[in-house]
């Protein structure tokens, strides 16, 4: 989860938010290298002293500032793609979960277990412990095993949600009468926390989304019990 003082993004905790990170970096330094450029360009015309009355045109140059940026948009356009595709793959999930949105709760069924159901409300402030999370802990979490496929089916029962978990790279908008799907691959044990982040009325901000990444035992004795 994101710390005091953070300017970046979380700690990656999947393959697919690992790959997110990267693309950032990638498309940042691009950015920087623009900038540098197209600043030390600005910043020489102020002190450039040449005129030349009898220059009508450069067909050189204008040939350069034309393919140059069509070649530089390749350079993210190709990798964007490669992700984009990357993050609608899903590829034989070992779990289904499905996550319906209510103001101002989540609800979660284990389809693949006989229909394990339960709803996620937020901890209210005067009820945490002293090692929770204000705004951000739930009284029941979402326990999923870690290093297995995860697919997660997302809808809304009343208006427009977003199941959102920045540390896994997943963001899914929960529409009323639409069934969308994503799928993530947690490879670490841990508490993975997200929110609703989608303007769907007042208090949206907190439906909060707690995940428990435990090893596959574990996971197989807290589903049978």
């Amino acid at each position: 989860m994101s710390t005091w003082a953070n300017l970046g993004l979380q700690d990656w905790s999947s393959p697919l938010m690992e790959q997110l990170i990267f693309f950032h970096d990638h498309a940042l330094l691009i950015l920087v290298m623009i900038t540098v450029l197209v600043g030390y360009l600005m910043f020489m015309l102020f002190f450039n002293s040449y005129i030349n009355r009898f220059l009508l045109h450069g067909q050189l140059i204008e040939m350069i500032w034309t393919i140059l940026p069509a070649i530089i948009l390749l350079f993210i356009a190709l990798p964007s793609l490669r992700l984009l595709y990357l993050l609608d793959e899903i590829n034989e999930p070992s779990v289904t979960l499905k996550s319906i949105g209510h103001q101002w709760f989540w609800s979660y069924e284990y389809s693949d277990f006989n229909n394990v159901e339960f709803d996620s409300y937020m901890i209210p402030t005067n009820e945490l412990e002293n090692d929770g999370f204000r705004l951000l802990d739930v009284d029941n979490r979402i326990v999923l095993p870690m290093n297995s496929q995860i697919r997660i089916l997302v809808t809304a029962a009343d208006v427009i949600h977003s199941w959102t978990i920045p540390a896994l790279g997943v963001k899914v908008d929960g529409t009323p009468g639409r069934l969308n799907q994503t799928n993530f691959f947690m490879n670490r044990p841990g508490l993975f926390y997200g929110q609703c982040s989608e303007i769907c009325g007042a208090n949206h901000s907190f439906m909060p989304i707690v995940i428990e990444s435990v090893p596959v035992n574990n996971f197989i004795k807290w589903i049978s019990n």
